[in-house]
């Protein structure tokens, strides 16, 4: 159960109407705010830098989105986020990464299924998730396989996702009903 109330699924508020109309914008006019933005509705300033952070991560990246999301959904198992990889699995394959991945991503490393790059970032997500940072010898790794735009955007996007990740656990966020049967079935 959440531990603090969450907005309306679709706001009304002066506050955060504007904010919900650009995220409705995008993403069609029956989209509802998540919990998890239903919960960082709570400070509309916050919610506001959020948004501002994380969609052009999403959008604006030069990286390959298939892995950045290959290293989100990482990320979450191992920190054991269910809400993350739950709405991050659609995410995933819609930006190509296949079920056979996503299914083998828990044992990545002794998996043929990943391109050195894609491998180079699972290891990020892993390393920074794990914390507290990358190492040296992953940072050359990604030099190897990505220019010094892309390793900053992996960077980030890896950092980004352990805060989303600690937020959604402190907050203890409920995986919406929809997005239930997404749950990771196994996490290691």
């Amino acid at each position: 159960m959440t531990r603090i109330s969450m907005v309306p699924a679709k706001p009304t508020d002066s506050e955060l109407k504007p904010i919900y109309d650009e995220l409705a914008s995008m993403l069609g006019p029956d989209f509802a705010l998540p919990n998890l933005y239903r919960v960082l509705g709570r400070s509309p300033a916050m919610f506001r830098a959020w948004i501002d952070f994380a969609w052009p991560l999403r959008r604006q990246a030069s990286s390959s989105r298939k892995t950045r999301e290959l290293m989100i959904l990482r990320g979450a198992q191992v920190s054991k986020t269910d809400y993350e990889w739950a709405h991050h699995v659609p995410l995933a394959l819609e930006s190509g990464v296949t079920q056979e991945q996503i299914d083998v991503l828990f044992s990545w490393q002794e998996s043929g299924l990943f391109s050195p790059e894609e491998r180079a970032a699972i290891r990020l997500a892993e390393e920074v998730t794990n914390g507290p940072s990358a190492s040296a010898e992953c940072i050359e790794d990604l030099k190897r396989n990505f220019s010094e735009p892309e390793v900053v955007e992996l960077v980030l996007t890896a950092s980004f996702y352990v805060c989303v990740g600690r937020f959604l656990k402190s907050m203890d966020i409920d995986v919406e009903p929809d997005y239930q049967h997404l749950r990771p079935k196994e996490k290691a």
